[in-house]
């Protein structure tokens, strides 16, 4: 029975909200510009403002991690603080399935839309051989109406092995998880450590993909739909993949130099696990379409 007595604690006002905020608005103005001028081949000052936001992005994390640990660990937090966390975790998950779904609707409408419209499917006035003479539907479009050719990224490789990394990254959080409810720490800080390490080998992987696509199969941003949405889907997972690894990284100091997180009480880690879960199965998803089909 909920209890009438019970305090909600109200946190007083931050200047967070604001600083995340602009560095949202400096990584994506920053993104775009940098990603024109690279397209054109030529420097510009996008890249610089991309980093700027980066760094104004951690230090806010860093700043509202910190006051929200203070506040967590001097038990100003009652069971309905607790319940509001939960549900705007849940909130968050499920804008982020939504931002990818956007990507993976693009994907799909190219494939079964676009590229067989301009193949002359259900076109009545040839439309598709006036916009793209001799053009053949075959997914992936590895040329574009200019001419530029690339070559499609195999799913063998770098990405079968992320996939590996990835469902082996779920299995020992899910140990680290195991070994924190029945308070064994030292199961919990390995376990949780060879978690972030595989997050680390997956970044890593996806670096040197990267550089295979660009140097060896040409396939860049500017390569057509194919690379846009290869870059686009990919990157923004990587991107994801950063976010939980940090995530699981200031849970693993919070265990192994304050000692934090009991049996009972340690949502931020089931928190940072649900995000790292969900990062996953966009992985296996992203492989499949991606990748296989």
């Amino acid at each position: 029975m909920h209890n009438s007595s019970e305090k909600y604690y109200v946190p007083s006002q931050s200047s967070w909200p604001i600083v995340g905020a602009v560095a949202l608005f400096l990584i994506g103005y920053g993104a775009a510009h940098w990603v024109n001028d690279f397209t054109r081949d030529r420097s510009g000052f996008g890249v610089y403002l991309l980093i700027a936001g980066l760094a104004l992005l951690f230090f806010m994390l860093a700043g509202w991690f910190k006051n929200v640990i203070s506040e967590s660990m001097e038990g100003l937090y009652s069971a309905q603080m607790d319940r509001s966390f939960r549900q705007g975790m849940s909130w968050f998950i499920f804008s982020e399935v939504m931002f990818f779904m956007a990507f993976f609707g693009a994907l799909f409408y190219a494939r079964i839309i676009s590229v067989p419209w301009l193949g002359g499917a259900g076109a009545k006035a040839m439309t598709g051989e006036i916009l793209w003479p001799h053009f053949h539907a075959v997914w992936p479009l590895i040329k574009t109406p200019g001419g530029t050719e690339s070559h499609a990224m195999p799913w063998q490789g770098a990405p079968l092995y992320n996939t590996i990394i990835l469902l082996a990254s779920s299995v020992t959080l899910h140990f680290a998880h195991v070994g924190l409810e029945q308070g064994k720490r030292l199961q919990l800080k390995i376990w949780l450590a060879i978690t972030i390490l595989l997050g680390a080998a997956f970044l890593y992987q996806q670096v040197g993909e990267y550089i295979h696509a660009y140097h060896e199969l040409g396939l860049r941003l500017n390569t057509g739909v194919y690379g846009n949405t290869f870059f686009l889907l990919t990157g923004f997972h990587g991107f994801h993949v950063t976010l939980g690894a940090i995530l699981l990284s200031v849970v693993f100091l919070r265990i192994l130099l304050k000692n934090h997180f009991t049996p009972e009480r340690h949502f931020v880690f089931q928190a940072a696990s649900w995000y790292w879960h969900f990062v996953d199965v966009v992985w296996l998803t992203l492989f499949v379409v991606v990748y296989i089909l």
